[in-house]
């Protein structure tokens, strides 16, 4: 694998300085994430060069672009520490979760209001039926022709304007 010259490490430097603040300040492309692999792929460089790399004798030894990589990650933290939504989906997010919250104490509202009217339905429905019996027992008790007694003051409500009984 060929070097790097210090001119296309150079290049390469400022296209990831130009990746990163695209990135932080929320101009993802389609399908990318505030990390390094959208990062790498802005900057049109491998992603092997954040990360540290292993000397044939076992040693370890920084990635070419590790310090940059670094300083991303502090600030991508930074601005997370400081409530700011880099990522749109994340946003997105949070925004679908409120929401989903919101609906579901609108749910519970809504079915404690249905129950409280199906509660007082079946009480009205029960009154009425209470109501129409008592209308039908006192029919048939004039119908049987069983001594009705008019109260007094009733003859006006009937629309007949005679207060004689009958």
């Amino acid at each position: 694998m060929a070097r790097l010259t210090e001119e296309s490490k150079n290049r390469n430097e400022a296209a990831i300085r130009a990746a990163m603040e695209r990135i932080l300040n929320g101009d993802l492309p389609p399908g990318g994430k505030a990390d390094l692999k959208t990062l790498a792929v802005l900057a049109g460089v491998t992603r092997t060069g954040f990360y540290p790399k292993k000397n044939r004798d076992g040693t370890a030894r920084t990635g070419t672009y590790q310090h940059l990589a670094e300083e991303f990650e502090r600030r991508l933290e930074a601005l997370r520490d400081a409530g700011e939504i880099v990522d749109p989906r994340l946003a997105q997010i949070e925004r679908l979760r409120a929401q989903n919250a919101e609906f579901k104490e609108r749910i519970v509202a809504r079915d404690e209001k249905i129950a409280q009217l199906t509660e007082f339905q079946t009480m009205a429905v029960s009154r009425l039926a209470a109501q129409h019996d008592e209308i039908e027992r006192l029919r048939r008790q004039v119908t049987e022709g069983r001594a009705v007694r008019l109260l007094p003051g009733t003859a006006d409500r009937t629309g007949g304007g005679n207060s004689e009984r009958p």
